[in-house]
């Protein structure tokens, strides 16, 4: 015999004996290994963060102001939010307690940046600016409202989201400058009428324009045609410093009306 042939045939069962252990141990592994995977949970993908396009400045520098003695006492708030990609700013403003019976009056002035290129129509934008309150039966008004802002857009509204409250919304923009005063008057047993609306916002002022003078012209030119909450109008002349503004907080919260 070939000593060649005779080495292959001594050396054959040692190399077969050699694969089989290897063959075997890799299916051990493999067994083992999904037995691992099996066993263990899977990895819950993570949701991502819900963003919010506006970003709150933690301590605003208030530039607007809203001095309405009648609610003397009141709770008082102000906050400015930056948009986080245009840049745009909003100082809203708010007195008396959003979440009560009683007046609740909020104004937000709006200087948008590069995030929009116009505003919205006057409704939608009543609604937006009210969306966590859930507004229903929404009511616009056929007429706009007389203020030294000039002419406003209003529309009724009840809340459907926390306790129910009764709103009157408005909002006035402006092209040059662009800017937007809007916001909301609400209370718990009826609408705020709407000279009382006007009479509040005569008592918004501006504290400073920083490099904005368009927005120091405006609010000047608005100071023009302040009313005084009527006391340059002779029908309006006999009443005392326009009491109504904030009566409802002198009768206390309204009865309860049960369930809706």
């Amino acid at each position: 015999m070939h000593p060649a042939l005779h080495s292959w045939r001594d050396e054959w069962p040692g190399q077969a004996v050699r694969l089989m252990a290897y063959v075997g141990v890799l299916a051990l592994l493999s067994i083992g290994a999904a037995a691992l995977f099996k066993s263990t949970p899977p990895i819950p993908a993570i949701a991502p963060v819900d963003r919010s396009d506006w970003i709150t400045v933690e301590r605003p520098f208030p530039a607007f102001a809203l001095s309405i003695p009648e609610a003397a006492g009141q709770p008082e708030s102000y906050a400015i939010r930056r948009h986080r990609a245009g840049d745009g700013r909003k100082d809203i403003l708010g007195l008396g307690d959003p979440e009560g019976a009683t007046p609740y009056l909020e104004v937000t002035i709006y200087r948008p940046g590069s995030e929009i290129a116009r505003f919205a129509p006057p409704v939608e934008a009543i609604v937006s600016d009210a969306a966590a309150l859930g507004p229903v039966n929404i009511a616009p008004a056929t007429e706009p409202l007389a203020t030294k802002f000039g002419p406003l857009a209003i529309a009724r509204f009840e809340t459907s989201e926390g306790d129910r409250r009764f709103c009157l919304g408005f909002v006035r923009s402006y092209d040059d400058p662009m800017l937007q005063i809007s916001g909301r008057f609400c209370q718990g047993n009826e609408f705020i009428q709407d000279g009382t609306l006007s009479c509040a916002l005569d008592r918004l002022t501006l504290l400073y324009a920083g490099s904005e003078p368009k927005i120091g012209a405006l609010f000047a030119q608005a100071e023009l045609n302040r009313s005084f909450c009527g006391q340059r109008d002779p029908l309006m002349t006999p009443t005392p410093k326009y009491r109504a503004l904030w009566k409802a907080l002198e009768m206390g919260p309204p009865p309860s009306r049960g369930p809706r």
